[in-house]
């Protein structure tokens, strides 16, 4: 059966742009979508934060799986496949002298053109005897001149000149953003860079490599002690102190100050939207961040953060330090382990440096001195920078784009592709999916999304011959949804051979509004009025009553009925706490599509009818993978779909396997796909690889040009 030209173009008006979801978007009510989410979001953190380090109970459970716990978050963090170490080529460009201390301006490259700036500080009077060293990662401290960025190492030089004057070598880095070479740590915060998930990328992973190079460097310095090593910072510099205290164990001491806190607080308090995302590993394994703080055990660790920190709440951080504790006692190593709260703000206090200082000489030097020096300032922005010229090979500005390797094209030519194995192949594209982009859905699995959800109908109306019925159902706890279905009224669900189900954005649900909403005014009373669509609603008719057909409306969670705050800051943010999840919201929209073809099925009562997709933009993207996962989808109608997840939808880790086209490809041999572009050479590969089908009549990819 094929669907007709008219059917198409019905199905484009419905889902088409139109400026209703704009121009009323500042008048809706969203209050229940807006507690819908809380709730979703304050009971998705409680099952996280319960499960984390829970099913470690004694010493060897933690030891036996500590390295893959570790690997995990070198996945997280873009760093599994470890980089290879390639030469660092360090460059002093230039020393400042103090009475007690000199300080060398250089850099290094931790990756060929991925530039690190940076001051060494060490003492003028060494001696023979190597001294510890301390990597000291800064926060984010802006110093720009007339244009100029000095690196937020010039802010906070009070720190490795402090350590010089007390018989420490100390290395201060610039960050990626607010170094001298200024990139990019707010992608998904203000850039709209939510690609970053796709690719399985984040900033924080960046740090920690050149962190891990820093080591390196100090490590072949003559006058440093290799085998003690400590690292501190505070804020962004607190979670560097993190990262690399957990991923590498040359770091024998880590004080982080003010840079880690409970995922309560982030997800449900709402500090994630103070920070930035170099704060944050892309959550694959849904960790609470005290899994982070274990791995640092049982080397000596000081949690240092001040009582009225904004965003990094007290009651997280003791939250983290308790968790945390239980892992240091399974070694019997709990005096390793501190807790310091001074009073005061988010802010770089002497309190917090004093304490941080005791505990490097407690555990680096095995002393307890007097400390009788302050962390103090010395030198104009000027004398600590390190280029005269920022260099033009550097990738410091894009190393979004490489540093975590996306999936390699695959090759058509090749007589053994992949895209030649059918089935198989895309069984082994489900299976991956699942492990790496969809860990996030409940109880995850390739066949838990076929569960039978429980199915309450709702309304039921009838116009012009039709019969419009809603079903309520729980995609997953906490979000409730509704499915609208309109058919001939002449007909029983058993009786349909065909349902097209559409998953709307929110220009499709208003288009579906003024469709519909006259003609059923009962069941949109708490919607905004719609002026009606009598041409689309005449199609409509003419099509169902000609046809024993049904037409299905899904509104994924955030969308029509359950939209919630419509702010873009808001919509960013939860986006954003999401990822915090070990999901994204697509991903749970998809989850949402899954379950729907579910409710259809069931609504059905085991009848054979057929099952289509149809859908725009993003949902479209949707669409794709809702039929690589459920083979009861028997077509897809697709407008406007996105040609690279780079676009949407946003899926974790989905471009480090695959991306639209090759996805689409995979089709070939399970369902019709019939893409709408008027730009036909953007599907030349899903299309030359449906050509590769030979003596097979199920299946295919068609390119046609947008209906007018």
């Amino acid at each position: 059966m094929q669907l007709r030209t008219a059917s198409s173009a019905l199905v484009f008006l419905i889902l088409a742009t139109g400026s209703f979801a704009q121009s009323q978007e500042t008048n809706r009510d969203t209050s229940r979508g807006d507690a819908m989410i809380a709730t979703y979001f304050k009971a998705e953190t409680k099952r996280l934060t319960e499960r984390s380090l829970s099913e470690f109970k004694t010493r060897s459970d933690w030891e036996s799986n500590r390295d893959v716990e570790r690997l995990h978050l070198m996945e997280m963090l873009g760093l599994d496949p470890l980089p290879e170490k390639t030469p660092l080529k360090p460059e002093i460009t230039g020393t400042v002298e103090h009475d007690e201390f000199v300080v060398e301006n250089l850099h290094f490259q931790s990756r060929p053109g991925l530039y690190v700036t940076g001051n060494l500080y060490r003492p003028k009077k060494t001696g023979s005897k190597k001294l510890p060293a301390i990597l000291y990662v800064c926060g984010h401290g802006r110093v720009k001149k007339d244009g100029i960025s000095y690196g937020n190492k010039t802010h906070y030089q009070h720190h490795g000149a402090w350590f010089a004057r007390n018989g420490y070598v100390c290395l201060t880095i610039d960050t990626l953003q607010l170094g001298e070479i200024e990139g990019i740590h707010h992608g998904t915060y203000s850039h709209d860079r939510f690609w970053w998930n796709s690719r399985g990328y984040t900033p924080a992973g960046v740090e920690a490599w050149n962190c891990v190079r820093a080591l390196d460097y100090l490590q072949s310095r003559p006058e440093v002690d290799g085998e003690r090593l400590g690292v501190t910072g505070r804020s962004g510099g607190g979670a560097y102190s993190w990262w690399i205290a957990a991923i590498d164990k040359r770091i024998k001491v880590a004080v982080p100050v003010a840079g880690i806190t409970s995922l309560h607080n982030h997800v449900v308090d709402g500090t994630v939207e103070g920070h930035c995302d170099c704060m944050f590993m892309v959550n694959s394994y849904g960790w609470d961040f005290a899994q982070v703080a274990a791995l640092v055990a049982p080397r000596p660790l000081l949690i240092s953060n001040s009582d009225k920190d904004r965003i990094f709440p007290l009651e997280g951080v003791v939250n983290v330090h308790r968790k945390t504790r239980r892992i240091y006692e399974l070694y019997g190593a709990g005096k390793n382990l501190g807790l310091q709260i001074t009073e005061g703000p988010h802010s770089d206090t002497q309190e917090l440096r004093i304490h941080a200082f005791h505990w490097f000489n407690r555990f680096l030097k095995e002393d307890k001195p007097l400390i009788e020096t302050t962390a103090v300032k010395f030198f104009q922005p000027e004398q600590l920078k390190v280029f005269n010229k920022l260099p033009e090979d550097e990738i410091n500005t894009k190393i979004d784009e490489t540093f975590v390797a996306a999936a390699p094209e695959p090759n058509l030519a090749d007589e053994e592709s992949e895209f030649r194995t059918g089935n198989c192949q895309l069984a082994g594209l489900r299976k991956q999916l699942v492990e790496n982009c969809f860990r996030g859905w409940p109880q995850p699995g390739l066949k838990t999304f076929r569960e039978s959800v429980a199915l309450k109908k709702g309304h039921t109306g009838k116009h012009d011959g039709l019969q419009l019925t809603s079903y309520e159902f729980e995609s997953q706890k906490h979000i409730p949804l509704t499915l609208y279905v309109i058919q001939s009224a002449d007909l029983s669900p058993t009786d349909i051979e065909l349902t097209v189900l559409n998953i709307l954005d929110e220009d499709g649900w208003a288009e579906f509004l003024a469709l519909a909403r006259n003609s059923f005014a009962e069941f949109f009373e708490e919607e905004v009025e719609a002026k009606a669509d009598s041409d689309a609603w005449d199609a409509t008719k003419k099509m169902l009553r000609s046809h024993r057909w049904a037409m299905a409306y899904l509104c994924p969670r955030g969308i029509g009925p359950t939209a919630w705050d419509q702010a873009a800051f808001k919509q960013t943010q939860h986006r954003r706490r999401f990822a915090l999840l070990g999901q994204t919201l697509d991903g749970m929209r998809l989850w949402d599509t899954l379950r729907s073809v579910v409710a259809l099925k069931q609504r059905a009562g085991g009848s054979r009818g057929k099952l289509w997709l149809q859908a725009k933009g993003t949902m479209a993207g949707i669409g794709v993978y809702a039929a690589i996962m459920d083979w009861r989808i028997e077509r897809l109608d697709l407008y406007d779909l996105p040609v690279s997840h780079r676009n949407g939808p946003e899926f974790l880790n989905v471009l480090k396997l695959t991306d639209v086209p090759q996805s689409v490809a995979h089709l070939r041999y399970r369902a019709n796909v019939v893409i709408y572009d008027d730009e036909p050479d953007q599907w030349a590969f899903p299309r030359k690889v449906a050509e590769l089908k030979k003596g097979l009549r199920n299946g295919g990819i068609q390119i046609r040009p947008v209906p007018k």
